[in-house]
């Protein structure tokens, strides 16, 4: 976590003086969501998600995706892909009868 003081090497304002780099990022983002709103960000997000895929291609979403799930694994274990299989699992049955109670309403 950066804790810079913003008014070192002539940055910032004496106002300011003990604000860390932190929280003017913070400041900073909250300012500019206030000004242009949530599709902003919902633009720009997809914008730079196009211009990694044009960049690096499928194979890298594929490689980070892996990274990201030995990761989980390592730090929850295997129980955990269990668990939440589970869940997934109860949710499908869960929807299909409720389609199905829906479709025996007719």
């Amino acid at each position: 976590m950066a804790t810079r003081d913003l008014n070192r090497g002539g940055r910032g304002s004496s106002r300011n003086s003990d604000m860390t780099v932190e929280e003017a990022g913070r400041k900073g983002g909250e300012t500019v969501a206030r000004k242009y709103g949530h599709e902003h960000f919902e633009e720009i997000g997809r914008k730079g998600g196009e211009t990694v895929s044009q960049k690096y291609g499928h194979e890298h979403f594929e490689e980070i995706g892996r990274k990201g799930g030995e990761a989980v694994s390592d730090k929850y274990g295997h129980e955990h892909f269990e668990e939440i299989g589970h869940k997934g699992g109860q949710k499908v049955r869960e929807l299909i009868d409720r389609g199905k109670s829906t479709e025996n309403r007719r």
